[in-house]
């Protein structure tokens, strides 16, 4: 049975996840699921200095603690960014890769690049009330993080470029889900790229955290993955 490791995405942690991690190993599979440092359990260790690079050495760090020698790799969200970094590191070991309503970046770009007004504009107005920190899209000023479950994210992480090394092309199989329920998405751009280069393509009519609002289509996805 092949292992998983999952990525959360940002300001959260891996209770984004929700039921999926149970339920793949309720049919066999070991899974990981990865939690980026300064986010989620790891709210403890933040500070403005985390970048992306330390976001993907942290999830190889866990893959290798795993003992993984080979698994199919999935990331929500912010989430895309760091499956691309891992991909462009471990790819050889990767048997599949899936995007669950995440960024898709290409070598040599940011989430900054490959985001919008709206999303720049947010980034640059946190800078007035917590430098080098971001609060959740939405939220006030005064945002108070919720311990285990959401609180602020390094901005360093949305400004530093994704490396690709070309392993990633080793990967075979590749997956996307597009919410499109999620209103003033950035996400279409990627849905439609994944699409047209004949990905394994989902839609699902849920809001943006999909592995929570229909947990069925993401097994379903991840473990067409296996076969």
């Amino acid at each position: 049975m092949p292992n998983y490791v999952l990525v959360h995405g940002a300001w959260g942690g891996g209770l984004t996840w929700g039921a999926v991690p149970a339920r793949l190993k309720a049919a066999g599979h070991d899974v990981l699921v990865a939690t980026l440092p300064g986010l989620g359990t790891r709210q403890d260790e933040l500070h403005p200095g985390i970048t992306l690079t330390d976001h993907i050495d942290a999830v190889c760090d866990q893959i290798a603690a795993a003992g993984f020698d080979r698994f199919i790799l999935a990331g929500h969200s912010y989430g895309g960014m760091v499956i691309t970094g891992v991909a462009g590191r471990l790819g050889k070991a990767i048997d599949a890769i899936a995007y669950i309503d995440a960024f898709l970046p290409g070598n040599g770009e940011s989430l900054w690049d490959i985001t919008g007004g709206f999303e720049h504009a947010w980034y640059v107005d946190a800078q007035k009330f917590t430098p080098g920190l971001v609060r959740p899209l939405g939220a006030p000023p005064e945002f108070a993080p919720v311990p285990g479950v959401v609180g602020y994210h390094p901005l360093l992480t949305l400004v530093e470029a994704v490396r690709l090394s070309g392993d990633e092309q080793s990967i075979a199989k590749k997956a996307y889900i597009f919410a499109t329920g999620y209103e003033a998405t950035p996400f279409p751009r990627f849905a439609a790229q994944a699409k047209a280069q004949g990905w394994d393509y989902h839609e699902t009519a849920t809001d943006h955290f999909v592995m929570q609002n229909d947990p069925e289509l993401t097994v379903q996805v991840l473990a067409a993955l296996a076969g």
